[in-house]
């Protein structure tokens, strides 16, 4: 289906033509689509890969926003935002833009390659389906009337035009179901005729009239047809692909690519933080570490802190883990080796030289194959090298017992604002297993004298996704508070 290889040139969008509905040529002539075609072109393995990850993260978000029990007007804005911010916020037909093609192939093609790695399970293809159907309705209520009708009409819903008569015979009944509609306006409203099981939502909410197994929908309620049948249309597609998906399983490109696809979906966290310059003014100091982790730091790298500076001592993942963090953050390799020293200051500086700083240095590229290691995202926490009993690297949110993580949240930041009254909140989300939607709610509440609100995340909405991005926000956050002086060298290593 998808073979590596030249990506073959698209064309632009067709000239617009001045009409009432400018239908475009080619394989998309429409912004909405039932994906009801498979990508038959060849595609290079970057496009499938980079191109799947960018929708990824909108539909991650969505389930974000569904987990933080957005509204849908909250909702609909983070959406709308994530998709102009990775390209898939389509443009209408009418639109002057040349690239309207090229847009709607990648939406095209991230679609199906996300299909592929999401019909693995019933847990995988129930998640996509929601967040699928969530980003199609927002389009929908998005586009231009016009265009619209044009893409409905070129669908077959199954429904039937209730005629003059058939709607005269049951005014009384129709009448009831819009009890704010006056005389005039009922008069010009269509309504439709449709399986009753099309519109299980409708008849739930006793919103349609039903007569012998079918349901009479008003034009204002249309939409639900519209949305039920995406749905049902999606799961009987992701029901085909799993079917079909074995034969895949000795393609070496694509395999590993939707496992980390799936793995991530799975997790909650599939888009990682790639900003991999220093966030501070100027270097990053060793001994202004400390106060940055009382005023900055996300809670894992929190408790790895604390855990340091309490035993003087870290074992090897925790050490990979804190030190990447640092490294990012800014602490040079000269700092690093200071800070470690400084730390582990229970042993003899024979003992660090020989167990210890080999593995700093090798984690900046400067010894052993020389590999420039990029620290750690949320995805890789949350999925990769999993803490035993005496361990204290991974993400407090899932590793640790439900008592403790109340207990460590109130020790480490009740002095930015978080309260006993907050934990409720918190602890359902993590519960549910939304444990990046759980950080980055703790990011709302201890930044709340910054102007944080809740709903807004990291910025328009956006999750934590990586722990170096909540450290660079929440620094960013302080800059225009701090003047010429930040406070945080004045804490010093203990």
């Amino acid at each position: 289906m998808y073979k590596g290889g030249q990506q073959p040139t698209i064309k632009g969008a067709q000239p617009k033509k001045e009409a009432d509905v400018v239908v475009l040529q080619g394989p998309y002539p429409y912004r909405l689509s039932f994906y009801d075609r498979p990508p038959l072109y060849d595609v290079t393995i970057e496009d499938f890969e980079t191109f799947a990850l960018d929708r990824l993260r909108i539909l991650a978000e969505i389930e974000a926003s569904y987990a933080r029990n957005r509204s849908w007007d909250e909702l609909r804005t983070v959406t709308e935002a994530q998709c102009k911010k990775y390209d898939l916020w389509l443009s209408s037909n009418t639109a002057r833009s040349q690239f309207i093609d090229l847009e709607r192939k990648k939406d095209h093609l991230s679609h199906f390659v996300l299909r592929l790695a999401f019909c693995r399970s019933e847990e995988l293809r129930r998640r996509f389906v929601k967040a699928e159907t969530t980003l199609f309705r927002v389009r929908y209520e998005k586009d231009d009337t016009k265009e619209l009708t044009q893409f409905l009409s070129s669908q077959d819903f199954g429904w039937e035009k209730v005629d003059p008569p058939e709607k005269a015979t049951y005014e009384s009944e129709l009448r009831a179901l819009l009890p704010n509609v006056g005389d005039k306006e009922f008069k010009d409203i269509v309504f439709y005729k449709v399986k009753w099981t099309r519109v299980p939502d409708l008849v739930a909410k006793r919103r349609v009239f039903l007569r012998r197994g079918q349901a009479f929908v008003p034009t204002t309620l249309q939409a639900s047809i519209v949305f039920h049948a995406f749905e049902t249309q999606l799961e009987k597609a992701l029901e085909r692909t799993a079917k079909g998906l074995p034969r895949l399983d000795e393609d070496t490109r694509i395999v590993p690519i939707l496992n980390n696809l799936s793995q991530g979906f799975l997790a909650g966290v599939p888009s990682e933080w790639t900003n991999a310059t220093p966030t501070m003014d100027g270097e990053l100091r060793a001994e202004m570490v400390d106060g940055l982790a009382k005023k900055h730091f996300p809670m894992c790298m929190r408790n790895l802190h604390e855990s340091l500076m309490r035993d003087h001592h870290l074992k090897h993942f925790g050490r990979l883990q804190y030190g990447l963090f640092l490294k990012v953050l800014g602490l040079s390799i000269e700092e690093a080796v200071a800070f470690w020293r400084k730390s582990f200051s229970s042993i003899t500086d024979d003992k660090f030289n020989k167990e210890y700083k080999y593995n700093i240095r090798h984690s900046y590229g400067l010894e052993g194959k020389r590999a420039n290691y990029p620290a750690k995202s949320c995805q890789q926490i949350l999925l990769s090298d999993q803490p035993g009993p005496s361990d204290c690297h991974g993400c407090p949110y899932r590793h640790f017992a439900p008592d403790n993580l109340q207990t460590s949240l109130l020790t480490y930041y009740s002095n930015q604002g978080l309260t006993s009254s907050n934990l409720p909140e918190i602890m359902k989300t993590v519960k549910e297993g939304h444990y990046h939607v759980a950080c980055t709610r703790v990011f709302e509440i201890t930044h709340t004298s910054k102007g944080v609100e809740k709903g807004q995340g990291i910025g328009s909405g956006e999750s934590v996704t990586h722990p170096n991005q909540y450290a660079a926000r929440s620094r960013e956050l302080e800059k225009p508070q701090e003047g010429g002086t930040s406070s945080d060298t004045a804490m010093v290593v203990g």
